[in-house]
């Protein structure tokens, strides 16, 4: 394997038994209800029925990620050990994250002439984002360098296939993403909106099916249109959710229904806090590679 660190964000939504088995190191996101901020970490110090039912009691909560002081740091403690460092960001399209890691490296290429470190853009959100790690962490096992990992993250980011839907509007009326107006017929009608992650690694909707067994029915026929090889795909699939484990589970038993040649299991992870703040309870999102994001 060659020798150098591949660094992400915990806003890839996956878990500690992945960051182990893919020797991968994270920098935390935080989160912050009520008055307290905590930090990001695979649900370790808090469990997510917590957070969501702190949300749901009416909790204001507030995201943000590592300042660059941190992201610094977290540089130096390998650069300073001779290891050259990937890292890829959470979307720029999302979050400020890709500029403040772009910004501490800057820092540290004087303090380090020798060293290489690398910031990508992952244009990738949740388990998407993970997704596209676990790619990376797989080529570097095969013994591909620094550049050509970093290369190749550049040239498949808008591979990864991110479609969400959400069983409960709250958050999404909180957050700005549904008018109040609209949330309300909504909620009447029984709507649950289905969303994707666009080519500029933006969070957009995109239609408005009625009932969540329509919305996970409409989500599996994405992965029909847009999968690479259509139901002969044989790559990577995860599905993660916001407390919703039997909607994540229904998707899953469509998927692999339809997709027999999966490269194993469809993964099921639960959301991150802190997209999990953004979403409230009750969404469910599904990831696989297929052709390029052009819209």
């Amino acid at each position: 394997m060659q020798n150098y660190i591949l660094s992400c964000c915990t806003t890839v939504d996956m878990d500690k038994e992945w960051e182990k088995e893919n020797q991968i190191v994270c920098v935390p996101f935080y989160f912050e209800i009520g008055k307290q901020k905590y930090k990001e970490d695979f649900w370790s110090s808090m469990k997510p029925a917590e957070v969501y039912g702190r949300l749901l009691e009416g909790e204001q909560s507030h995201t943000s990620h590592a300042p660059v002081e941190e992201y610094t740091e977290h540089f130096r403690s390998f650069l300073e050990k001779g290891k050259d460092v990937l890292h890829v960001s959470l979307s720029s399209g999302i979050s400020e994250a890709y500029n403040t890691a772009l910004e501490a490296a800057e820092k540290l290429k004087e303090e380090f002439p020798d060293r290489r470190l690398i910031v990508v853009d992952s244009m990738a959100a949740s388990s998407g984002y993970g997704l596209l790690m676990t790619k990376l962490a797989r080529l570097r096992s095969q013994g591909k360098t620094l550049t050509e990992t970093a290369v190749f993250a550049k040239e498949n980011r808008l591979k990864v296939h991110h479609w969400f839907f959400t069983t409960d509007l709250t958050f999404f009326i909180r957050g700005g993403r549904v008018t109040k107006t609209a949330g309300f017929v909504g909620r009447l009608l029984d709507i649950c909106p289905l969303l994707n992650v666009d080519y500029k690694g933006r969070l957009i909707p995109r239609e408005r099916p009625r009932s969540k067994a329509k919305a996970a029915q409409i989500t599996l026929e994405k992965m029909l249109l847009f999968a690479e090889n259509g139901t002969n795909y044989d790559g990577l699939c995860y599905i993660c959710h916001s407390d919703c484990e039997e909607d994540a589970l229904y998707l899953r038993d469509l998927v692999e229904d339809r997709f027999p040649r999966l490269a194993g299991k469809v993964r099921i992870f639960p959301i991150g806090a802190t997209i999990g703040c953004h979403t409230g309870p009750g969404t469910v999102a599904l990831f696989f590679a297929g052709g390029m994001r052009v819209e």
